[in-house]
């Protein structure tokens, strides 16, 4: 089997409330975790909700970065998706979790783009 892009899904568990709620904090923290895992950052987005609560991402020329935080709960959403390969994800996935202390991460890797000999001899 070989996917066309790899898909990490990190729900992280106990965060640093404060950090989570940091628009520049975490925007640092995704451009940072792009660069750990040598992607190609070409665009973003970064939103501050009132009264908590950050979400973003980071375009990159092998797909994305997303993250949603929810400082209330102490929780956030990140997931990367790139044709780069999981150890690329599991990078940037490290640094994520270690800036924003989180002491629970629980990941979920997904192939994408599993083509099927029909769908592989139609391209």
């Amino acid at each position: 089997m070989n996917p066309l892009g790899s898909h990490l899904l990190v729900d992280l568990y106990e965060c640093n409330s404060k950090l989570l709620d940091d628009v520049a904090f975490i925007r640092q923290a995704m451009i940072d975790s792009a660069c750990e895992a040598g992607v190609t950052i070409v665009g973003e987005s970064f939103h501050k909700f009132d009264p908590v609560g950050v979400t973003g991402v980071l375009s990159i020329a092998e797909s994305h970065l997303l993250i949603h935080t929810w400082p209330e709960h102490g929780y956030a959403a990140f997931d990367m998706f790139t044709c780069g390969g999981v150890l690329k994800l599991k990078k940037a996935a490290d640094l994520i979790i270690e800036r924003l202390e989180c002491s629970q991460p629980k990941y979920t890797e997904l192939p994408r783009g599993v083509m099927t000999e029909r769908a592989a001899s139609a391209t």
